[in-house]
């Protein structure tokens, strides 16, 4: 499935300002029918698994019965795929203004808590990109993540 980069994910997510889960996988399997190609649910998953967990989407969960969505993320520069300015004429999507400040404080809740598993589990490839991400959240979100980013760099200096 083409459109497997972060980048468009957060492309058709911001399209709709936030989406659900259910509807980004349709919007997935939209895209690949308009293209003539099988849709595979599973490569959807997946690459909406790797958005998130790699902060090219942010979850946020609501209060109440409001359904959890995904929203553009610190890592994203979303883009488009081919096709995608269709999909508001196609799926039922409502357009959605999620709360910038809950957006923000759930990325800077996960990156926190992703960090300590990093450095507690010794995994230099993830402390290494969370090191990349720990700048994009402080200019996307306006935070300050140095405390964590001086941890991931101690980290790091401890496998040179």
């Amino acid at each position: 499935m083409p459109t497997d980069t972060g980048d468009e994910l957060a492309g058709v997510a911001d399209l709709f300002g936030a989406v659900t889960r259910e509807e980004l996988e349709s919007a997935l399997g939209e895209l690949a029918f308009k293209r003539g190609e099988a849709v595979d649910t599973d490569a959807a998953s997946e690459a909406v698994d790797a958005a998130v967990e790699n902060y090219y989407l942010v979850t946020l969960e609501p209060d109440g019965d409001a359904p959890t969505l995904l929203a553009p993320g610190p890592a994203a520069f979303p883009a488009l795929p081919e096709s995608a300015e269709d999909l508001p004429h196609i799926l039922d999507v409502p357009d959605r203004d999620p709360d910038r400040e809950a957006l923000v404080a759930a990325a800077e809740q996960r990156f926190r808590a992703d960090a300590a598993r990093a450095v507690d589990d010794d995994d230099a490839e993830r402390i290494e990109r969370l090191l990349d991400v720990s700048y994009d959240l402080e200019t996307w979100g306006g935070g300050d993540v140095g405390d964590v980013r001086t941890r991931l760099d101690d980290a790091t200096a401890n496998h040179n």
